[in-house]
């Protein structure tokens, strides 16, 4: 298994110019690695829905990359959208899945039928092109540059370390982040976007 931190170590210096969202608690790791917080798309509360969030935001911005980091849990709500995504075949979106196998954020309660679940297969079978699973930090790295340099819709699949959060959540200690709508408004303006 590999911790989520050292996933968004990796990817960072291949991130570019990416527009870079994120879901579930492995992914409050990655403002520590933005390289350029103006194209970071919060998108917090949307769980189940992120992945939808963020195609859209590929199929209407064609000519800019979209990374993804989901979270297993989030999408067991929402598994077709797999297949609509692979229909589409964006190719300038990235499906990263940071897989804990558990609901961190609520106790760390087991997703179902976590051990036996291939998503990386869930997504090939679904129509995805290309398709990764990782469980070692070495191969990630190493072919990380490779991944995000070929077309999309990819997948890939990525065991993390779960980082349990036991704590009420009112008791939870927590970094600012930005609304939904401040980041979308940053990011339009970001992208020279005025909105309507």
């Amino acid at each position: 298994m590999i911790n989520a931190a050292d996933v968004f170590k990796v990817f960072a210096p291949h991130r570019g110019n990416a527009i870079v969202t994120r879901a579930g608690t492995a992914g409050r790791h990655w403002p520590d690695f933005s390289t350029n917080d103006r194209r970071d798309l919060t998108l917090g509360g949307a769980l189940g829905h992120t992945v939808s969030a963020a195609f859209g935001v590929a199929l209407g911005l064609p000519q800019e990359r979209v990374v993804l980091f989901d979270s297993e849990g989030a999408l067991l709500m929402n598994l077709g959208i797999l297949a609509t995504i692979a229909d589409k075949c964006p190719r300038n979106f990235y499906h990263i899945l940071l897989d804990n196998r558990c609901y961190a954020t609520t106790g760390g309660q087991p997703v179902p039928n976590a051990k036996n679940i291939d998503f990386a297969g869930l997504a090939k079978a679904a129509g995805y092109p290309a398709t990764y699973s990782f469980d070692d930090l070495a191969p990630l790295a190493s072919q990380m540059g490779t991944i995000l340099a070929q077309p999309g819709p990819v997948f890939v699949a990525i065991r993390v370390v779960p980082e349990v959060e036991n704590a009420p959540i009112g008791q939870r200690q927590r970094r600012p982040v930005r609304s939904r709508a401040e980041s979308i408004r940053i990011l339009q303006q970001e992208l020279g976007i005025t909105a309507n």
